[in-house]
């Protein structure tokens, strides 16, 4: 059974950076499709980051592009340059049969 926890997420001051984690479990391949989502309020879900840990594939949304970035080591995201629109609940999500099959409970960052 595959379980994500995200952790990382706080309040930061704008200009500020904040690395989030997934832990992931229960995972029994080696190469998949890991992704970053946010939600803010009112707004719908969106793609931020992702990869394919086997190597090649990987994606960054142009809003986020030049300041964040997801390691295809650790499935960490780093975010650099924060700004006010970039709060919101952040998941980590895993794919699975073409579809983002698995996803955290998300984790809070407010930018003020």
């Amino acid at each position: 059974h595959v379980q994500l926890v995200e952790s990382g997420g706080r309040s930061v001051q704008a200009g500020g950076s904040l690395r989030l984690s997934c832990a992931a479990s229960g995972v029994t391949f080696r190469s998949y499709c890991m992704g970053w989502f946010r939600q803010a309020p009112g707004k719908e879900r969106e793609g931020v980051a992702a990869i394919y840990t086997g190597g090649g594939a990987k994606y960054v949304a142009d809003s986020v592009k030049g300041r964040f970035a997801m390691s295809r080591d650790n499935l960490s995201l780093q975010m650099n340059s924060l700004k006010f629109e970039d709060t919101a609940l952040y998941y980590c999500a895993k794919g699975y049969g073409g579809s983002w099959k698995y996803w955290g409970q998300g984790t809070q960052v407010t930018v003020s």
